[in-house]
């Protein structure tokens, strides 16, 4: 009994200061007053339960619920008026004050997918807008970001690759060709020659312009940069953040200088971030991997992967996450670049099986299945590195879209595809900002 009142007393005085604060909410007194009372007055013959409710209440409290109940009415208020919702209701808040901005949402970096309207949108919005430059040269980030940067003063992401330049085999190569001989002949096709050149990685030339541009954050997919690059744009004031797979290539990131971990589950769109392995039976799911990545490193986390409303983003930051990343679900939003058959296949996704191959580009990725994919893999042996098969593949992906089919294209998309809206970027991200504030409002009620 005596060791009891001695967990009621810490339990007490531990709650006290949560209490308090909770109290000056306008619609938690009566709920703070019940809880005060049940630590107050317990039974001893039932403590440890009774500390038990206490304390997961006061977590929740000091978590969700009591920073929810001070923001349930500016929230209805800003519903009605159109108001920017308050920041300050978040749980955590590690990423908002490391960026400083309102609301953990990162919109993904798609390559090729992403206008400069879309982060000026979503930045605007308070979240974290991206725009991805790995597919183009330092003159056109040049020539792409400040239409960006004249638009809105909020933080911006610039997303960059880091893959290993591609080693050429040409007796592989040739034999990719081979294979795909009987679609050159259907289609009446010639085969290409083999590329002279390929998609680099993120190198000197392109951090020079990253330097003089300034971005907020640069994120990097596929690892990191050497170190000095790193170095450079952290000395330019720079973020660094980067996307893992499992939980060593968190340990890798933090250790090799990334502010941030993007922790990427399976069920994430495009490109799979892994590089420390090139086995798709490693990767994990997000709702595993997200608390076990968080556990693993200090910097702030990223979930990813089958996020694409409010109820995904309350679960990401249950589990610890300090933001969500979410790519697919901005992909009908006026401001994405998309194809009018990938938009076709986001309207029936539900019709539609995403598979993870790396038959379009070399790499697992997550896509909408099409003819090559279910043909040729998913997941097939002999494949070119990346991005050398996406090269091969282009006359047969121009002739078969201008024949209406996308069987050769890669329509990149996560597995929530069917939970997408076809709203403007800035808009859907007020809405799922409202969304998720208001399920983190339930859980914390529920507890």
């Amino acid at each position: 009994m005596l060791r009891h009142r001695r967990t009621s007393c810490r339990l007490t005085a531990q709650l006290r200061g949560t209490l308090a604060r909770a109290a000056r909410a306008p619609h938690c007194e009566r709920w703070s007053h019940e809880v005060e009372m049940s630590v107050q007055n317990p039974r001893e013959e039932n403590m440890d339960a009774i500390d038990r409710r206490a304390f997961m209440k006061a977590a929740a409290v000091g978590g969700i619920a009591f920073s929810i109940c001070g923001a349930q009415g500016p929230l209805t208020e800003a519903r009605a008026q159109g108001a920017p919702l308050r920041s300050a209701a978040w749980p955590n808040r590690r990423l908002l004050d490391l960026l400083k901005i309102e609301h953990p949402i990162v919109q993904a970096p798609m390559g090729g997918h992403v206008s400069p309207n879309m982060p000026v949108a979503v930045s605007g919005a308070g979240g974290l807008g991206s725009f991805p430059c790995a597919l183009l040269t330092p003159a056109q980030v040049l020539d792409e970001v400040p239409k960006i940067r004249t638009q809105t003063p909020k933080p911006i992401n610039l997303n960059f690759f880091c893959h290993a330049a591609p080693q050429r085999h040409e007796a592989i190569e040739s034999a990719w060709r081979q294979r795909l001989a009987p679609y050159y002949a259907e289609f009446g096709v010639d085969p290409p020659a083999s590329p002279t050149r390929t998609l680099g990685p993120f190198g000197e030339e392109m951090c020079d312009v990253v330097i003089e541009l300034k971005p907020e954050v640069v994120s990097f997919h596929f690892g990191l940069p050497n170190k000095s690059l790193i170095d450079r744009l952290k000395a330019a004031g720079c973020k660094i953040f980067s996307s893992a797979t499992t939980v060593t290539e968190a340990r890798w990131l933090e250790d090799h200088g990334a502010d941030a971990v993007i922790a990427q589950g399976i069920e994430a769109g495009g490109h799979r971030g892994m590089f420390l392995t090139n086995e798709p039976a490693s990767q994990v799911g997000t709702l595993a991997l997200v608390p076990q990545v968080v556990d693993a490193v200090r910097v702030p986390v990223v979930a990813a992967g089958g996020i694409a409303d409010g109820r995904g983003i309350a679960a990401a930051l249950a589990l610890g996450a300090s933001a969500v990343q979410m790519g697919t679900a901005y992909l009908l939003c006026p401001e994405a670049r998309i194809s009018t058959y990938h938009r076709a296949a986001l309207k029936s996704a539900g019709d539609n099986l995403s598979v993870i191959t790396n038959v379009l580009t070399g790499r697992p990725a997550r896509v909408f299945m099409n003819r090559i994919a279910r043909e040729l893999g998913p997941l097939a042996t002999g494949v070119p590195s990346f991005p050398l098969p996406g090269a091969a593949l282009a006359p047969l992906r121009a002739k078969a879209e201008s024949q209406d089919s996308a069987g050769f294209s890669a329509l990149y998309a996560g597995q929530a595809a069917a939970l997408g809206r076809e709203l403007p970027a800035g808009e859907l991200t007020l809405k799922l900002a409202a969304e998720a504030l208001q399920r983190l409002g339930m859980l914390g009620r529920a507890s």
